[in-house]
This record gives C-alpha cells, structure tokens and sequence, in this order.
C-alpha cells in the first residue's frame, strides 16, 4: 500500500474532518434517507435514492480519509538545508522550450493542479523539493521519460 507524507497540520485536518463526517454529518444524512424512504413506493422515489447515494459518497470518504492516516507518515514542513519545501512557491524553466511557471509544493491533501498547487509525492514535487535556485533537474515519469527543468526562484 502507498504510504503518504503528510505534515502534522495535515494530519490534524484529516482528523477534524473524518469527526465532523462522523459525528455531525452522517446523522443528518442517515435522516434524510429514513425520511425519504417513508414517502412511498421506493421504485418512484428519486428523493431517496439521492438521500442514499448522498450517505454512500460521505461513507466511502470516511473510509479514504482513515486509509490515508493509516498510511500517513508524519514529514516536517520545511526541507532539510534550506531547498524547497512544503509551502514554497518555485519559479522554474522547462528546459526543452525555456516555458517559465511556478508551482507551490504540496503534501496530498492540498494538491490543486488548477492553481499549480503539486504534491511532493508527483514526480515534478519529489525532483524539486530540497532544490535551490540554479539547480538543474531532471524529472523521471513513470512510463520511463522524463524532461529537464531549471529552479530559477523560490519564494518561501
């Protein structure tokens, strides 16, 4: 099984939202399908097969939530001899075209590829984390290619 490098305050996070899921959010959701259900003949009620698909989406990220702390290992934010780290925004150069763009490195639980927000467990977070402006990297893929790329800035 994957592990996941996680940060404390990533963890806590994971923690807060598996309760508030437990604790708040599937009463409300276990009510709103006995309640649908006592509308009428099941094969007509859309109200309670929406309530019920509602109720299985909240189980089953109950249930990726407390995988992904069972496989958490606990990393610190920041990144051994000042490089790149957890948190910091780095400009780089593709190599192959000098295309600039930043990205900011992130664990697994805030990556968002729509606003350049990588995870340090892809391959382009795991080659820059721990780099420093001028340091040339190459990025290995998983099918076996790969590109070069510049740290041109990182800003902490």
């Amino acid at each position: 099984m994957k592990t996941h490098q996680l940060t404390r305050k990533d963890i806590d996070k994971i923690k807060a939202e598996i309760e508030y899921r437990k604790l708040e959010l599937r009463p409300e959701l276990i009510d709103a399908v006995k309640i649908a259900r006592e509308q009428g003949d099941l094969s007509e009620n859309f109200e309670y097969y929406a309530a019920k698909r509602e109720k299985n989406k909240n189980e089953g990220r109950i249930r990726a939530l407390e995988r992904m702390l069972k496989f958490a290992v606990e990393i610190k934010e920041e990144s051994a001899g000042g490089g790149a780290g957890i948190g910091d925004r780095i400009k780089i150069s593709f190599d192959a075209d000098g295309f600039t763009d930043e990205y900011t490195l992130v664990t697994t639980v805030g990556t968002d590829t729509l606003n350049n927000c990588i995870s340090i467990e892809s391959p382009l977070g795991r080659a820059l984390r721990g780099r420093k402006p001028g340091d040339k990297v190459s990025v290995k893929l998983e099918d076996g290619s790969g590109f070069g790329v510049t740290v041109i800035d990182i800003i902490k």
